[in-house]
């Protein structure tokens, strides 16, 4: 193991990482407890959806990896040296447990409380590993006496639970897995004009565990794992936009299971996060986000507005899922109604508009719901005549004949194959700007059939991908 480097001074690096931990937490909770935050709520069942790294004996059952390797590209300048840290969660797998008369606890599927009901529920605890080193000292054979390894022993905590008098109830127990990893750093100089180096950090799970599927895995597994890295007195140069003379050399990088961007304020490059999803450089969280409500692809407004819409019951059942879920509801109760009323939109930014105003485009739909939609192949003058209808396995098919979608692997909407073998009304036959025919139709299923027929937001199939039905008696 790593002899431990101190920490740098409060208010540089460490202060400076501090404020890129904040933006990271999206990315570390992602998915950790989903709408309606209830254990019992069957989004919840497949959590844990990104930067999962396994032990490798784990990687062939869940299509997991072991590792994760970071690539960026870092300008010196007068950097001495390399702050990193890998953050992830751990799972801690919590039970619940009643007291008995005879004083022995029992293990039982829920605890109910006044203010909330206790159920088992994996936990994420957040880790943090440290790295400190000298660039100097990350080059060459000398570069492994820098990796950090960790170990994470197994370990059983008690909490006892307690009613209003301050009796014990009963206790959740939390295990803990063995969890062991390490962190690789290595820096090169690449050859050229430019005093540039690659810079390159590996993450692996080196647990000892067997071979399972993932819900064994998972408690031998980082969760979330992501990193983040700072140089002080450095570079990072950007792999989304880097400069011109450094495009080619981006594009030797490579990046497993990672995305590294420029993190901190627009303007700062001595800070990176390499995330397990695809961000932009310098992400920032929005200010009118009340609080962290941890759901994939969260809308703040939709999700506090269905949070807020749950019975007592629920509530009282998402309380006792977790802390972080807790949270949610009392942020949600509390949230004034000017906070609430932010949450629906925000103005990013405005274009100048220098044109003299005009008509509307004939080609728009307007607010009011006047014109037409975006594009009408009907209402186009410069589209090929189409004719009303088309010869479909020797049978008419035109406006109001019912048919059966077929696409083929031609298509390349692969959402496409997902309607193969619905039934449909075709609405048009229309053609394209470059003459081709097609189906413009509605799902028979479809329950906003009606809106899609009034906007004008059809489906298009061509001839050959569609079969005639036809209609009870007809020949």
């Amino acid at each position: 193991m790593a002899r431990p480097e101190p920490l740098p001074p409060p208010g540089s690096v460490d202060e400076a990482l501090g404020q890129v931990r904040t933006v990271a937490d999206p990315v570390l909770f992602e998915g950790y407890v989903l709408y309606p935050y209830r254990a019992s709520s069957a989004k919840n069942r497949m959590r844990w959806q990104f930067g999962v790294l396994v032990p490798p004996a784990c990687t062939a059952q869940g299509g997991e990896y072991a590792q994760q390797r970071t690539d960026v590209l870092l300008e010196p300048r007068t950097a001495d040296r390399l702050h990193a840290e890998l953050r992830f969660l751990h799972v801690r797998r919590r039970t619940v447990e009643r007291l008995g008369p005879d004083g022995t606890y029992t293990e039982v599927p829920e605890l109910e409380l006044p203010d909330r009901v206790l159920v088992p529920w994996d936990e994420g605890h957040e880790e943090r590993v440290r790295l400190h080193a000298p660039l100097a000292e990350l080059t060459g054979e000398q570069a492994h006496t820098r990796t950090v390894t960790f170990d994470l022993p197994p370990a059983v905590e008690y909490e006892p639970v307690r009613d209003e008098e301050g009796g014990v109830l009963g206790r959740l127990v939390r295990r803990r897995a063995r969890l062991t990893g390490e962190i690789r750093p290595y820096a090169e100089q690449l050859p050229g004009p430019y005093r540039v180096s690659r810079l390159t950090v590996t993450v692996h799970n080196t647990t000892d565990a067997p071979p399972g599927d993932r819900t064994a895995a998972l408690p031998h597994s980082m969760i979330g794992a992501h990193l983040l890295l700072a140089a002080e007195g450095g570079r990072f140069l950007s792999m989304t936009d880097p400069p011109e003379w450094a495009r080619p050399a981006v594009a030797e990088l490579r990046n497993d299971h990672t995305w590294p961007v420029l993190a901190g304020p627009a303007g700062r490059e001595d800070l990176m996060l390499s995330s397990p999803i695809i961000l932009a450089d310098h992400p920032a969280l929005a200010e009118e986000s009340p609080g962290p409500l941890y759901d994939a692809t969260e809308i703040d407004e939709i999700l506090s507005l269905r949070t807020a819409a749950l019975t007592e019951r629920e509530k009282r059942e998402a309380r006792g899922t977790d802390d972080r879920a807790a949270g949610v509801i009392d942020l949600v109760d509390s949230l004034p109604g000017a906070v609430r009323e932010r949450l629906h939109g925000a103005i990013r930014g405005l274009r100048e508009v220098t044109e003299p105003s005009g008509p509307p485009d004939p080609g728009l739909t307007l607010p009011d719901g006047s014109g037409h939609p975006w594009w009408d192949p009907q209402q186009d003058p410069e589209a090929a005549d189409a004719p009303s209808t088309v010869s479909v396995d020797g049978q008419a098919v035109g406006e109001g004949s019912r048919v059966l979608l077929t696409p083929g692997a031609r298509r390349t909407d692969a959402q496409d194959t997902f309607l193969r073998g619905c039934r449909a009304t075709v609405e048009a036959v229309v053609t394209d700007l470059d003459g081709e025919l097609h189906l413009a139709v509605v799902l028979d299923d479809d329950p906003g059939g009606d809106i899609r027929r009034q906007q004008g937001r059809f489906l298009y199939f061509k001839p050959d991908e569609v079969a005639p039905l036809r209609e009870e008696g007809q020949p």
